[in-house]
């Protein structure tokens, strides 16, 4: 027994008690719940082993829904209500663990992700209706608000992800961003302000239709699958400007768009053409993920409240290690040893002989976000940077900690200090994908342990250090947060510029962004102490 068993079987079922159903619209709603969302979860799932439980509990699910259009009301509709509820939270916790186990990577799945989210905000709001709860909106409007979050944001963004799968020039990040937010903008304009609600329909109008252009441009395998996806999205295309028409009509009062014509019209369209067509194009072919989970060793050690230099008692071992690395060759033959700075070479195969200053310069726009965060790295001990861009000297040493604890080859600490308070607890090592060698990073965080992986690149005789990918092939670069069993990719990128400015002295440059938005630098000089050599 399958998902698409299941729709199948609700399909027979719904066309039974269709003359039961009243009022009529409300079979909108009913087919979304016990058709297209099995058809589309055996879609998204196919390639994952179903527990049994959780294919009980979409059976219960469906009863309760058909149980709910043949009877009358009665006390035991919120617990009907509730099952229903309860299935699409199980859901949103599938689109969870699938976000968790990849991160903030391949928008196309994390496309599928949301509408598995945000399904249980359309159950949520079902709930509402079912029970009465008062939502500050009428009846109509709350029932219509489940059913926008079963088709526009369940169904499109999965469909969405599965042309993403086919087909992902930069013009889709775009799209998929828009289609992304669009369901939670559109749902906010609802409830705070008409205004609002005509933007946020304008963006997804702008998304649609971006999409119908992509449907022009992508691959498709099969011809009859390439016309049935034109049609689905082409069917959201006319439906959104009736939405946008009923929004502008809500704000200005110069016309009105009836709740009635929107259902017969808006909802038939999306039920029949969108959805009907779109889950039958993709039944034709689905586009296996591109997605490869990672294999590099990651530490396991994980942080308390607390990080700090408390954090290396009874974890070390009884190797003595100078600089973060024994030998710069092992990156060889990324980098050249032989043309490689000298002084660069020595910082990182000596590094306990160097002092560091360094001037931290936050970008305007996120000071606010920094302040906040500096109140909680004072009191975790770990990556606690200064609001203040003044220069400071970090002081510090190279700890040796057990490989066995860590789960890593030749990992040694480096502890940061300034101004008495500990910055940095980071733990280096390096690792080999595919015959090139990567510096590998753990910095301890409570209950958890952010990983950066980078690669190296020589330009001339200096170095540069990125998490960026080089190349499409090149999976292991990157920041992520290794939680438990998951590591999740963080939408972070950082590198850093490493240059000699004149023998024993170095310049380093260490560039942080967010989302693509830079919002930190870190300048170093570096100086080796000829007291310590």
């Amino acid at each position: 027994m399958t998902f698409r068993n299941l729709a199948m079987i609700n399909s027979i079922v719904l066309l039974l008690i269709f003359s039961q159903i009243d009022p009529w619209y409300s079979v909108l709603l009913t087919v979304a719940q016990t058709v297209f969302v099995p058809f589309t979860l055996h879609l998204v799932l196919r390639d994952h082993k179903i527990n049994t439980p959780l294919f009980c509990f979409a059976i219960f699910s469906s009863v309760a829904i058909f149980t709910l259009q043949v009877t009358d009301q009665s006390v035991f509709d919120p617990i009907l209500a509730m099952i229903y509820f309860g299935f699409t939270m199980a859901i949103a916790l599938i689109g969870l663990r699938r976000f968790l186990h990849r991160g903030f990577e391949q928008l196309e799945e994390g496309l599928i992700d949301a509408g598995l989210i945000y399904l249980a905000i359309g159950g949520g709001w079902f709930f509402a209706f079912e029970v009465g709860i008062d939502t500050g909106f009428s009846s109509i409007l709350t029932w219509l608000t489940a059913i926008h979050f079963h088709y526009s944001a369940f169904l499109l963004p999965i469909f969405v992800g599965f042309l993403g799968r086919l087909y992902k020039p930069k013009l889709y990040l775009i799209i998929g961003f828009l289609i992304l937010v669009s369901p939670i903008i559109v749902a906010l304009g609802i409830t705070f302000s008409p205004i609002i609600e005509v933007l946020s329909v304008i963006l997804y109008i702008i998304g649609i239709y971006g999409l119908i252009v992509l449907t022009y441009r992508t691959p498709f395998h099969v011809s009859l699958q390439k016309w049935l996806i034109r049609i689905s999205f082409a069917a959201v295309g006319i439906t959104i400007l009736f939405s946008l028409l009923y929004a502008v009509g809500n704000s200005t009062k110069l016309f009105t768009v009836t709740i009635d014509f929107m259902l017969r019209f808006h909802g038939i369209t999306n039920a029949v053409v969108f959805a009907s067509i779109g889950i039958i194009g993709w039944y034709i072919f689905l586009p296996p993920t591109t997605y490869k989970k990672r294999s590099f060793p990651i530490s396991s050690l994980r942080g308390g409240g607390t990080i700090g230099e408390d954090f290396f008692k009874g974890k070390e071992d009884n190797q003595h290690y100078q600089g973060l690395v024994d030998n710069m060759a092992v990156y060889e033959p990324t980098i050249d040893v032989a043309t490689l700075s000298p002084t660069i070479k020595d910082f990182y195969e000596n590094t306990n002989q160097y002092r560091l200053f360094a001037e931290v310069k936050w970008k305007g726009w996120f000071r606010p976000f920094a302040a906040i965060y500096r109140a909680i790295s004072r009191t975790t001990r770990q990556l606690n940077l200064p609001l203040s861009s003044k220069r400071m000297e970090m002081t510090g040493d190279i700890t040796s900690i057990n490989d066995e604890l860590d789960g890593r080859n030749e990992t040694r600490a480096w502890l940061r200090k300034a101004d008495g308070e500990t910055v940095f607890v980071a733990l280096y090592s390096y690792h080999q994908t595919d015959g090139k060698t990567y510096m590998n990073i753990a910095l301890p965080l409570p209950g958890s342990t952010m990983v950066g992986v980078l690669h190296l690149k020589q330009k001339g005789s200096h170095l540069e250090l990125s998490s960026k990918q080089a190349s499409r092939t090149e999976t292991d670069p990157g920041i992520y947060l290794a939680i438990r069993e998951y590591l999740l990719k963080l939408p972070l990128e950082e590198d850093f510029q490493v240059k000699e400015i004149e023998h024993g002295v170095l310049q380093a440059q260490h560039h942080m962004k967010i989302f693509t938005f830079p919002f930190l630098t870190i300048n170093y000089e570096i100086h080796h102490d000829t007291k310590m050599a």
